[in-house]
């Protein structure tokens, strides 16, 4: 059980392996028989809290599991990261620089750093003219501690600077940073292009490996189901997905496999930032278990402001089943905030005046189950769910999130993304999150045609459910 005094003994061990590699040695019981899994890392930017140095640690320096300190049998050996790729891209050539009379060090000067061209310079290196890099960078000095390779583009980091794939397995953290948005508010994530060039790479040399793909597959959904179709062509593990559907849940519960579900209300916080994606795909790992497993989604609307309490106020969503989710919540906003008084929020009519900026996700199933999802800002802090269930009333949880700076539910994501990789075998169908994937764009589609109720025969997608739940357990 992960106790609050285990809780800090790893966080200062996981700050202690940072510091001094050696510790690594120590951290699993168990010396591996086995040669090391060959992983490259694939990501936007590497600064501290972002998702790929929330990852990316994990198979650096390991993570808790199962009441004890667990050490990958993998070995990190190149990292790609797309913000110092087009930085360098950006950065003036050499020839440019000899015209203005500035000087720059050859890209071999880089000392410690391995890493390929870009624009003539080493991702690793510092040319003389520019300023230090941000502070906030991470990926050279894990670097120089860990010896992976710092790669300039996708085939290097694969190829390991030579002319043949070099890793076992590839991970992809594909993030928020600078990238544009589309006239939906969606932001143009380039996970399929990650994903291309690794496939131009496996059909090149008629090789592949494991691959796990970060949250949802890409912010389109026609490129999501290419990259299903694609992972399934060529015979490869295709994983993707969040931490939120096998984190633990307080209490610990799930909806009985093959039970009938008449309904249910998901809350959550955050925005059209990529936390309403957290927040489907949690709601999706819990119907999915459904009687006759999931057939896809009839239909979607995405309401904002006043019309998402008109909505409730009108049987849209249930009241009651925003009650009990919120009942599981452990940080509740107002008054329990103010003086420590618990509150029925619902009831008490204080939603409207906490929650300035409701959005609700209407989804009607084509079995005729209901759900809505309600990112209410304001009132709570944590996501939580309540469904009806036949036989067995309202099923309730939270899907716990431990504080920073020791995030440990991404290590329960990551023993997930270290299973498939050794087993080359997904614990969970990618159709959850290809479905989720279609759902995010499908909603945000209604929200650009002002709100309006969408058919979506595009998500008339089948799959069946692990029997057993994959969600950590205490």
């Amino acid at each position: 059980m992960l106790t609050r005094r285990r809780f800090v003994g790893y966080s200062a061990l996981s700050s202690a392996m940072l510091a001094y590699r050696p510790l690594l040695h120590n951290g699993w019981a168990q010396t591996p028989t086995q040669r090391p899994l060959r992983l490259a890392i694939l990501g936007s930017v590497y600064r501290y809290q972002s998702n790929m140095q929330t990852l990316a640690d994990r198979f650096l320096v390991g993570y808790p599991y199962d009441g004890e300190w667990h050490m990958p049998n993998v070995q990190v050996v190149s990292v790609y990261v797309d913000q110092l790729a087009r930085q360098a891209e950006a950065a003036p050539s050499p020839y440019q620089l000899a015209m203005t009379g500035a000087k720059v060090a050859p890209a071999s000067s880089a000392k410690g750093i391995a890493g390929g061209l870009g624009r003539d310079l080493a991702v690793g290196a510092q040319p003389s003219h520019e300023k230090a890099e941000p502070i906030s960078d991470l990926s050279r000095a894990r670097s120089q501690k860990f010896g992976f390779r710092l790669c300039s583009n996708i085939p290097e980091a694969l190829r390991c600077g030579g002319d043949r794939i070099a890793v076992d397995a590839v991970l992809t953290i594909v993030e928020q940073d600078d990238y544009p948005s589309n006239d939906r508010g969606q932001i143009l994530l380039p996970g399929y292009d990650f994903f291309q060039q690794c496939v131009e790479v496996f059909e090149d040399e008629g090789h592949t490996v494991p691959y796990f793909n970060h949250k949802q597959l890409s912010y389109s959904f026609e490129q999501a189901q290419a990259m299903v179709k694609t992972a399934n062509r060529l015979r490869f593990p295709l994983l993707a997905g969040s931490s939120l559907p096998v984190t633990w849940r307080l209490p610990d519960v799930d909806i009985p496999l093959g039970a009938e579900v008449e309904e249910a209300v998901m809350v959550g916080v955050g925005g059209f930032d990529g936390s309403d994606f957290d927040a489907l795909e949690a709601l999706q790992c819990m119907l999915e278990r459904r009687k006759g497993g999931e057939t896809g989604v009839k239909a979607v609307q995405l309401l904002e402001g006043d019309d998402v309490w008109a909505a409730g106020n009108a049987g849209r969503w249930s009241r009651d089943l925003l009650s009990s989710a919120l009942s599981r919540s452990d940080t509740p906003l107002g008054l329990t905030v103010l003086d420590g008084r618990t509150q029925d929020l619902v009831a008490s009519g204080v939603l409207p005046q906490l929650v300035k900026n409701p959005a609700a996700y209407c989804i009607e199933y084509t079995d005729g189950t209901r759900a809505t999802v309600l990112m209410l800002n304001g009132a709570i802090q944590d996501f939580n769910i309540s469904a009806r269930v036949a036989g067995h009333g309202m099923v309730s949880t939270q899907f716990f999130l431990p504080p920073a700076p020791n995030e440990s539910y991404s290590a329960c994501l990551a023993a997930k993304i270290e299973q498939m990789f050794q087993t080359r075998s997904t614990a969970y169908p990618v159709e959850r999150t290809l479905l989720t994937t279609g759902l995010l764009e499908a909603c945000l589609h209604s929200r650009h045609k002002l709100n309006q109720r969408l058919e979506t025969p595009q998500l008339a997608i089948s799959y069946q459910p692990p029997a057993e739940p994959q969600y950590a357990r205490t």
